[in-house]
């Protein structure tokens, strides 16, 4: 497993969430893990259909954060922060925070969030308006009392409106647990959860008015009638999902809390699968590389097939300093994957961490086939742009970089470094093209940013 940090920009009017309204980030810390990607895809596909869309359209976006929290911020992307994870007791209620998420997205609320602020801002402004007039005519204090009581007023409304949003989402995210048969115990138990920090903050039905959402036992009480009538309110939870879920949720502990609070959590007399997992990262991330090989070796003879284990295997020789040893492991969990984009970009930074002109070809050849599969991985492009760099193929390094710098959102370099990649390289060529869509785009990103100022 190889987790990758990146900053990722998210344009939204609102985001809507399931506990409360997040705020629009410019860049969001996104964790990417090829192992957690897979077993949210197979999860969330059966719900995704069952709302009338896409799986291969849809999808779920880890955050790294640890608070609770899922939101939708236009398209269909659903981002889920890691916090969620971590605190679900299965992974059938992180199906249901998804399916209340998809359920924002087949709603448009994204979209429609405009008109509650529209309304809000009318009452705004009229507030405005008397608050200043009452206090050019000498009236202060009532002015003062009038922009005060229209703010207040705004909120309340679009308060009000975001409720009657979140409600009608709770129960499209009931109806799509329900024709995907998958059992909504989750979902109900999910909100058991909030319901009980709720109560830990004092919140009560007393309150909601000042609230973005229903208060959880309201949403409780709305969705249980529809959820127990489906026959799949009794089915089995799916074992495999389950299995794989408590994996993701070990990694992700391995990985995020202080090894100390890791090592706490998963002792050394934890012998499952999920004991190693989480021990191995922590003690790599400790600085413990004996300890994280040992936990990896352990992974492996429980099941010497199992790419993401060999991917461990190989991601904590790399990091130790040894790329030579690394690269038979990440060559069969890329093998291992069918290829996997997010392994097959590590196997690639292996054999450039080698230093070895013998392994540069098939460096090059890995890291086109991760870009071609997926173009949103700015390490990839990073190791793509060096490997051509290495084999003195500058113009498609500044392809690379373009490519990188676009996705990041910086302009000035992405707009550079497309144009020097489009002197280098033959006219009409794919490369040239894309060097040239990249370059319009960003000169256009660039303009529109000096307007604004």
């Amino acid at each position: 497993m190889t987790f990758r940090r990146s900053s990722v920009r998210i344009v939204a009017a609102i985001a809507v969430t399931c506990l409360a309204i997040a705020q629009p980030a410019q860049a969001q810390s996104i964790l990417r893990d090829a192992e957690t990607e897979a077993l949210l895809a197979d999860m969330t596909a059966p719900i995704v259909t069952a709302a009338g869309l896409a799986p291969r359209d849809m999808k779920v976006v880890l955050i790294n954060d640890d608070s609770i929290n899922a939101f939708v911020a236009g398209g269909q992307v659903v981002y889920v922060h890691s916090g969620t994870l971590q605190a679900a007791k299965t992974a059938n209620e992180v199906q249901g925070v998804i399916a209340h998420e998809i359920g924002h997205i087949t709603g448009g609320h994204v979209s429609l969030s405009g008109r509650g602020f529209k309304e809000a801002t009318g009452i705004t402004m009229l507030s405005v308006v008397l608050g200043l007039a009452a206090m050019a005519a000498g009236a202060g204090e009532a002015g003062a009392g009038l922009l005060a009581a229209g703010q207040q007023a705004a909120m309340g409304k679009y308060l009000a409106f975001s409720r009657q949003q979140e409600a009608s989402t709770d129960a499209a995210g009931a109806k799509y647990l329900n024709a995907a048969g998958i059992s909504g115990k989750g979902y109900v138990n999910f909100f058991k959860t909030l319901q009980q920090m709720e109560y830990r903050y004092g919140i009560n039905r007393k309150m909601e008015f000042m609230l973005d959402h229903p208060v959880s036992s309201e949403r409780i009480a709305a969705i249980s009638e529809t959820l127990q009538a489906s026959p799949a309110w009794g089915r089995p939870l799916n074992q495999d999902w389950e299995d794989r879920f408590k994996r993701i949720q070990a990694k992700l502990d391995g990985y995020l809390l202080p090894p100390s609070q890791a090592l706490q959590k998963y002792p050394e007399s934890n012998k499952t699968i999920y004991g190693h997992y989480a021990r191995a990262y922590a003690y790599h991330r400790g600085g413990y590389p004996e300890k994280a090989d040992a936990e990896a070796s352990a992974l492996i003879k429980a099941k010497p097939d199992d790419p993401y284990f060999r991917e461990i295997e190989g991601q904590i020789l790399l990091e130790a300093g040894k790329p030579n040893e690394a690269i038979g492991p990440l060559r069969e969990a890329t093998t291992g994957s069918r290829n996997n984009p997010l392994i097959a970009t590590t196997f690639g930074h292996a054999l450039l961490a080698t230093e070895d002109k013998a392994n540069y070809e098939e460096a090059k050849r890995v890291l086109r086939t991760a870009v071609a599969r997926d173009d949103q991985n700015p390490f990839a492009w990073q190791q793509l742009g060096t490997v051509y760099e290495l084999t003195g193929d500058t113009p498609r390094a500044a392809l690379a970089t373009a490519e990188r710098a676009s996705m990041m959102g910086d302009a000035r370099t992405a707009t550079m470094s497309a144009r020097y990649a489009m002197a280098g390289i033959p006219q009409n060529t794919s490369d040239w093209i894309r060097a040239q869509d990249i370059a319009m785009t960003s000169q256009d990103a660039l303009e529109k940013d000096k307007r604004k100022r």
